[in-house]
């Protein structure tokens, strides 16, 4: 008798599914944002540079994105359950040694490991809870999912802060480690024996996994160099190799993407590009303004982070709302109409001053809050939608690697602009008409982006009429 069995998947309940996952999606993203409240006690403690303390949320970063599409693969082989398993165990005994962790290499070595367990995680979660319910339900399951990771950001900062400052930056990774081993356990028993794979898919393309990985990485740190020459060499590098990668897996016997998705399925390949170009707009809302509010408006961390709480907060709100919603109405119109929500709030933001009043701040935050809260689960529900069942493992892990990408090309854009306008020393009082000219520039070539994101989504056509991924509606998903 199999400890998996793909028969179970049927009488597995869709809201264990969905519980197990947001539970899982709420610490990585947790893991995401409050490992930042943790840097200032790491550096002091080894003694790190600004460069080798930035490899610590990058290391993550880069193993997440380097293995999504390969894990993808993988748990469609050999199931995707058993995939994501192991990638919470993983996460949690990486998490775990961290906390003992007695040297920087150490901390490097073991931040990667846990990007190698989310990339498990996040190659296979949003595939399973595709399976586990039936298209009139799925819209506000992934609503679900997409707030767990809001959650996660929203609280990471608050509740890292009082873990590190209460208890020191080890004991951070202790609870992460605790909680997802409490998550793992939670999922053997409510899913027992339950697994999600397709039966007759076999082969890895091993070549097409070695270039993704080199091109992929070569892009990601190239990015975080810019724009010095070697950062632009990179960033070449990585674009060539990955047009080279779509060109061998066209031709690949196994490949790891499906290829024909992206020429013969519109609603999957511009919801996906939908995805990389919001990502790219609204990601650095944060850095940018908490530069803002702290050297412009003179606000304190603390304070500054309670501003910026607004929007994130609203969007874990109206996520699970706009997933609902998806499932009455076609994906896309709510995806738009919160995609011009986002275009709105940071055109708004391309408009700030020194003396803008908090309520024209704290609106633009929750124009965006509102915006995504109702674009990210529409726009997932349309990913995971349009393919066929054995293309769903492939579909959870494009959403993964174009946010992963999508979040990279936000970040180097600001840094781009605040280094070409404000340059690479220390921000002094002099500096900051610039940093206000840095900041609104950015923001206004976000808006530009944010505006190709509507359009894109308008023009990605209708859902298809399907029963599919799942076939046939699940007994369980109650």
């Amino acid at each position: 008798m199999r400890a998996f069995d793909p028969s179970a998947a049927a009488s597995a309940r869709g809201s264990h599914v969905l519980l197990v996952n947001f539970l899982v999606a709420w610490a990585a993203a947790f893991t995401t944002t409050s490992i930042n409240i943790a840097l200032p006690s790491i550096q002091t403690e080894f003694h790190l540079g600004a460069m080798a303390l930035g490899w610590l949320p990058l290391a993550y970063v880069l193993a997440t994105a380097v293995f999504l599409l390969p894990f993808g693969k993988l748990g469609d082989t050999l199931g995707r359950r058993l995939l994501f398993l192991t990638g919470v165990a993983i996460f949690s005994v990486s998490s775990v040694t961290l906390f003992f962790a007695n040297s920087y290499a150490l901390l490097v070595v073991f931040r990667s490991t846990q990007g190698l367990g989310g990339a498990m995680i996040f190659s296979t979660s949003m595939a399973m809870v595709t399976l586990a319910y039936p298209p009139a339900r799925r819209g506000w399951a992934m609503g679900i999912s997409v707030a767990a990771a809001y959650l996660g950001q929203t609280t990471g900062p608050i509740l890292g802060g009082v873990i590190v400052h209460n208890f020191g930056w080890r004991s951070l990774f202790l609870v992460t480690g605790c909680f997802t081993f409490f998550t793992l356990g939670l999922d053997l028993t409510l899913l027992r024996r339950a697994e999600w794979k397709e039966e007759g898919v076999s082969g890895f393309d091993w070549t097409g996994a070695t270039a993704c990985a080199v091109a992929l990485s070569a892009l990601l740190l190239g990015l975080s160099w810019l724009p010095l020459v070697r950062g632009l060499v990179l960033v070449v590098f990585g674009v060539a190799g990955l047009i080279l990668f779509v060109w061998w897996e066209a031709r690949a016997k196994a490949p790891l993407i499906a290829v024909h998705l992206f020429r013969h399925n519109r609603v999957f390949a511009l919801s996906n590009l939908t995805a990389l170009v919001s990502y790219s707009s609204v990601w650095a809302v944060s850095f940018l303004m908490s530069l803002y509010l702290q050297f412009i408006k003179g606000l304190n961390p603390q304070t500054a982070g309670l501003v910026l709480i607004t929007g994130v907060a609203l969007q874990c709100v109206m996520s699970p709302f706009g997933g609902r919603l998806s499932d009455r109405i076609q994906p896309r119109w709510i995806a738009s109409w919160g995609a011009v929500l986002c275009v709105i709030g940071l055109l708004l933001f391309s408009f700030l001053q020194p003396d803008t009043p908090y309520w024209y701040i704290i609106l633009a935050l929750c124009l965006l809050g509102v915006g995504y809260g109702f674009f990210s689960g529409p726009n997932q529900s349309s990913i995971m939608g349009s393919v066929e069942r054995r293309y769903v493992g492939f579909a959870s892990a494009s959403i993964g690697m174009v946010r992963t990408v999508g979040m990279a090309i936000s970040i180097a854009s600001a840094t781009l602009v605040m280094v070409l306008i404000v340059g690479r020393h220390d921000i002094q009082p002099a500096d900051y008409p610039n940093l206000l000219t840095a900041v609104r520039l950015s923001f206004a070539i976000f808006t530009c982006l944010s505006a190709l994101s509507v359009v894109a989504s308008l023009v990605r056509g209708k859902m298809p009429e399907r029963d599919a991924p799942t076939g046939k509606p699940a007994p369980g998903a109650g």
